[in-house]
């Protein structure tokens, strides 16, 4: 089947809302945050550690399957959930993001029919379309499927960002064209910069094309403002359907999930928090620490004294800072596993305030928190 999305309570004050995403590898409560499976695993984890952890849906890039180790060895091991052992759904994005950031010197060629890039790999010459993108992500097998769109840099002017627009609408209706998988279901994707009326313009009419759900694209791009972000929320939330998912992509930083939840995001994604482990970073309620911090040498409690993660509940800081220091892999991995589910614990508590109406005094009280610059516990 196709996913199905269920609303359940819109928060009083703001635009919060739970819902409860129903596909057919499993339930998802939203609002969530989906882990990232770049390569068809969550970098340094177990599938069954992410699932510890409370994940739902998690993605995987079809970019980079395409070209390792090819969309038809995922389709002959019976898919991307059986070949990376996850039965838990799989959002797949459309290689476009990739294409736009990793070719090859960043040099490629925008046609109408698609792009002309190099592989960042080995320099080899490719040539990916709407079509092949859906390809791809039918043999694939996830249970959601992304439109191909082009990714403007955020310094693109109002002119380029017009006619990217109406190129990637034409994509996206070609690529729902080429959409055979019958239980998977296909998101359309919003862009438009930080201009009101190109927002409005491409959820409009992106909504008109009848996807199973709808993106907000080309927010997490380099130079672009906070304030840049948000208002790319704010301009394209309205004319988005009620009974549809909303999908912020490429964001997961505490702050920002916590001001996409107020304007009516349902899911976020991003591969900032292991990321940042592997640079021994992890995210506390109290802001990001650096664990190999000398303060940290003999600091033997938990990263936090408040999460129930697998990692706060066996290791001190003092510990994975050893790790750390000596480059053991063991020590990203325990910072992934708490940084992973801090992000996901963050979206439990913001249900549980949706659910009691008081979203916004639990923003105000996590920010005051993470926030503050003068704090002893770090």
């Amino acid at each position: 089947m196709k996913i199905k999305y269920e609303f359940i309570k819109k928060d009083k004050d703001t635009e919060a809302r739970i819902g409860r995403l129903i596909t057919n590898h499993g339930i998802c409560d939203t609002p969530m945050f989906m882990p990232v499976g770049t390569c068809a695993t969550v970098k340094t984890l177990s599938p069954e550690e992410v699932k510890e952890v409370g994940s739902g849906v998690i993605l995987s890039n079809t970019y980079h399957l395409w070209l390792r180790p090819g969309a038809d060895i995922v389709e002959k091991a019976g898919g991307l959930h059986s070949f990376m052992h996850y039965d838990g759904p799989i959002l797949t994005d459309s290689g476009g993001f990739q294409v736009f950031s990793l070719a090859k010197n960043k040099k490629k060629d925008i046609t109408e029919e698609g792009v002309h890039f190099k592989s960042h790999i080995d320099g080899q010459k490719l040539f990916l379309t709407p079509e092949l993108s859906i390809e791809i992500q039918n043999k694939l097998d996830s249970d959601i499927a992304m439109s191909f769109d082009e990714c403007p840099p955020a310094s693109a002017s109002y002119d380029y960002l017009k006619n990217s627009i109406e190129r990637t609408l034409r994509w996206a209706s070609r690529g729902k064209k080429a959409h055979k998988n019958a239980k998977q279901s296909l998101f359309g994707i919003v862009q438009g910069g930080a201009y009101q009326d190109l927002r409005k313009y491409s959820a409009i009419e992106t909504v008109k094309l009848s996807f199973d759900g709808y993106s907000i694209g080309g927010v997490a791009n380099d130079g672009e403002s906070k304030e840049d972000m948000y208002a790319a929320i704010d301009y394209s939330i309205p004319y988005l359907p009620k009974d549809k998912p909303r999908y912020l992509m490429g964001v997961g930083e505490p702050i920002d999930i916590l001001e996409g939840i107020q304007r009516g995001i349902d899911m976020f994604d991003c591969v900032l928090p292991t990321r940042i482990a592997r640079h021994g970073n992890a995210f506390t309620e109290y802001g990001k620490i650096n664990i190999r911090n000398l303060k940290y040498k003999e600091d033997f409690t938990p990263l936090s004294l408040h999460c129930d993660c697998y990692t706060c509940k066996h290791y001190t800081k003092s510990y994975i800072r050893h790790l750390i220091v000596a480059s053991e892999s063991f020590g990203a991995r325990l910072l992934s596993i708490h940084n992973i589910r801090f992000l996901i614990r963050l979206t439990e508590d913001a249900r549980d305030a949706i659910l009691e109406d008081r979203f916004l005094s639990f923003k105000e009280d996590f920010l005051n928190h993470y926030m503050k610059k003068d704090n002893t516990n770090l």
